[in-house]
């Protein structure tokens, strides 16, 4: 495979440290922007789309007015309303940003190098070593930018690190293939085991999700199933026998992670200045949560755990 650049840059939302929840042990996760798919009950909305953006928080906001004096483009002002941001004259330069006292304005996406990053992972070295840890490149989805992934991965194998993507395998077969010798573990989205559904709620089809849980199997990586557990959308018993057939057909699937819905992504789509398409204010029921699992347990042969 041909060397990528140390000084190549992409765009994240951000690196988080301490993650216990991103594969096995203590690990970094790298978030990157930009996603494929469009999934309504979306818990990360600031990471679909690959280009900046603000965030407007208003319940922070205390009409200083310092987002209007910095702005040069008209993008905010105060009304007898109360703040108003202009997303037509929003260049998204993030001076507002910077001058928010109250933290009502987040800028999502920044643009990195693979040195950049690499220099935060390595300072965490210590706790992937004691803990069995590593880095995890997750989303967003880190196929939307296969180059910067690829050299991010060779990075942190040639430091000799454990490594995972989290991804919804919704891209080229060949990205998965480049991508598998770089990748100690798989975290595989499953939304819906139904096409038309799946198409319905997410925007895509999910036959290539299966084409490429079926090469990464082919190729003998190691592959986690991550299935959202959505109210209304994806908790009858036909979805959760069609993940037990993907589970049971296909050896390289070692566990089930479930991942109960949780209404956090709402209040993120409004800050984005965008209308939620689902907006279901409630946590996941534990008990619906434990039934999914105990009837998953029952009919495949791997750990079935609840996230």
């Amino acid at each position: 495979m041909q060397t990528t650049p140390r000084h190549l840059t992409g765009r994240i939302v951000n690196l988080q440290h301490f993650c216990v929840d991103d594969g096995p042990g203590i690990r970094t996760t790298v978030f990157f922007k930009g996603c494929p798919l469009r999934c309504r009950w979306c818990h990360n909305p600031e990471s679909q789309a690959l280009s900046k953006e603000i965030m407007y928080f208003s319940d922070r906001c205390r009409l200083c007015g310092s987002c209007a004096c910095v702005c040069t483009h008209g993008g905010h002002s105060l009304t007898a309303e109360g703040h108003l941001l202009d997303r037509s004259r929003c260049v998204r330069c993030g001076e507002c940003v910077g001058r928010c006292a109250f933290g009502a304005l987040e800028g999502v996406g920044r643009d990195c190098s693979i040195d950049e990053i690499m220099e935060e992972l390595l300072s965490d070295r210590v706790f992937y070593e004691t803990s069995g840890g590593g880095v995890t490149l997750s989303g967003g989805e880190p196929t939307m930018q296969p180059d910067f992934a690829m050299g991010l991965l060779s990075a942190c194998k040639a430091e000799g690190l454990h490594t995972c993507i989290e991804t919804c395998a919704y891209c080229q077969t060949e990205t998965i293939v480049a991508l598998s010798p770089l990748t100690d573990l798989f975290l595989v989205d499953w939304k819906l085991t139904d096409d038309d559904l799946h198409k319905s709620f997410t925007g895509v089809s999910n036959a290539l999700i299966v084409e490429n849980l079926e090469k990464l199997c082919e190729l003998g990586s190691s592959v986690i199933l991550r299935c959202p557990l959505i109210p209304e959308v994806n908790l009858e018993r036909g979805h959760l026998d069609g993940i037990a057939a993907i589970a049971n057909r296909l050896k390289n699937i070692t566990a089930i992670d479930l991942e109960p819905y949780h209404p956090m992504g709402i209040g993120k789509t409004v800050a984005l200045g965008k209308r939620p398409s689902y907006e279901n204010p409630d946590f996941l029921d534990t008990v619906l949560a434990d039934d999914a699992r105990a009837y998953l347990q029952d009919i495949v042969n791997i750990p079935v755990s609840i996230r």
